[in-house]
């Protein structure tokens, strides 16, 4: 890893290993996430989408919560969020497998989640030397794909052992063993995460900051968190409900994901900075287009095996594209006038995006009961269309640059 993208006075290395340890954490929870739901707490994909809008609602209100903490650091709220997250894994591991309760202690881990999201990006930013954003936040990424990818495989490994030891593919066991070595894992972040250094920069006292020049953010903010949101909630369950995917099979698909994460990152870090964040945002749509017509019609165009396979190659795409994300926040940072206008900007930003988000996750869960898979998928292809034209319209700002 190259260190020469950070500031000679910078103390990353604790910074690092929490997300490193919370990556693997991730992972575990991730990689088990819809086959729960699914097979244990027999969510349908109807209710998917409820459960998915009570989970997003702390994103919808993140920025009155950090308007709330104002008064604290962003090193500070950064320890606070990944203490939460342990609490909802806590959960997670001590109840049933109640719908209500195991929506409550997934609300409690989001929670936590979105709370780190901003200050993460933030601390990444400014730990960054000048020009070297973009990078920065690719190092990070990667190093949480990293995790990511230990914790996939780990639940791959537990399943198969798992099977091999008798235990059925909906035996809840397999799935509280996965959760108490997240627990361990993240509880282990928390103690390191107690010892980073406080930096100095804190949110500001809005609760919402709406400044004219970061409209164009905001409405991207708009299209990019109503297509997302689509493939977050549901391209997992059309591979377990239509499919057939077991827990094993998610989480190898979730770890070469995090694979590809590993080598795109730091490329698409370098690609913001090379060729900037409009043409990043923009290009990534014709891909886009493909994926989403093959996750709605490849069982209509292939024998049933064959389909697997080109919905499985489509999820990776899917995460490769959603690595353009990046390219918003250095948009931000290269409009921004304060590091403390950037936390409070992208706080906003996560916001507006969970509001179309969560209603989209509802939307979804009927569009799919009542019309199929094909409009949904067709839905978000056209909401990912309208994104990268409103991106076009961007207006670069030229800086000039100083080696």
């Amino acid at each position: 890893m190259r260190l020469d993208i950070y500031r000679p006075d910078a103390k990353v290395a604790r910074f690092l290993s929490v997300l490193a340890l919370f990556g693997v954490s991730y992972g575990l929870y991730r990689g088990i996430q819809d086959n729960y739901l699914a097979e244990i707490v027999h969510i349908t994909a109807f209710e998917r989408g409820i459960v998915e809008f009570f989970r997003e609602t702390p994103g919808l209100l993140v920025v009155l919560i950090l308007a709330w903490m104002y008064r604290f650091t962003e090193s500070r709220i950064f320890k606070i969020g990944i203490a939460i997250m342990a609490a909802g894994l806590v959960g997670l591991l001590l109840s049933t497998s109640g719908k209500v309760i195991t929506v409550i202690c997934m609300v409690l881990f989001s929670t936590g989640e979105h709370i780190i999201m901003p200050v993460r990006t933030t601390i990444s930013l400014d730990l960054a030397q000048s020009s070297k954003g973009g990078a920065s936040l690719g190092v990070t990424s990667a190093i949480s794909n990293a995790g990511n990818i230990l914790g996939f495989l780990m639940v791959t490994t537990m399943f198969f052992v798992f099977s091999r030891l008798g235990f059925a593919r909906t035996d809840v066991l397999q799935f509280k063993g996965v959760f108490a070595v997240a627990v361990a894992l993240m509880v282990a972040a928390v103690l390191i995460v107690l010892a980073l250094q406080e930096s100095t920069i804190k949110t500001p006292r809005r609760r919402f900051y709406f400044a004219r020049k970061f409209v164009t953010y905001y409405i991207l903010e708009v299209f990019y968190g109503a297509r997302k949101q689509i493939f977050l909630t549901f391209a997992p369950y059309v591979l377990i409900l239509q499919y057939g995917a077991d827990t094993s099979v998610i989480a190898l698909l979730l770890a070469i994901c995090a694979g590809f994460g590993i080598i795109f990152s730091p490329l698409t870090g370098k690609l913001i900075d090379r060729l900037g964040y409009k043409f990043i945002m923009v290009s990534d749509t014709l891909l886009l287009i493909v994926v989403c017509f093959f996750y709605g019609f490849a069982h209509r165009l292939f024998p049933p095996q064959v389909a697997f396979i080109v919905v499985c190659v489509n999820y990776v795409l899917d995460s490769i594209i959603s690595l353009a994300s990046m390219a918003s926040n250095v948009y931000v940072q290269a409009i921004a006038s304060s590091q403390q206008e950037i936390t409070a900007t992208l706080s906003t930003g996560i916001s507006v995006n969970h509001l179309i988000s969560i209603f989209i996750a509802l939307m979804g869960g009927w569009i799919w009961k009542v019309t199929g898979i094909e409009v949904l998928f067709s839905i978000s292809a056209f909401l990912g269309l309208l994104n990268s034209i409103y991106a076009a319209t961007i207006k670069v700002e030229t800086r000039s640059t100083s080696s």
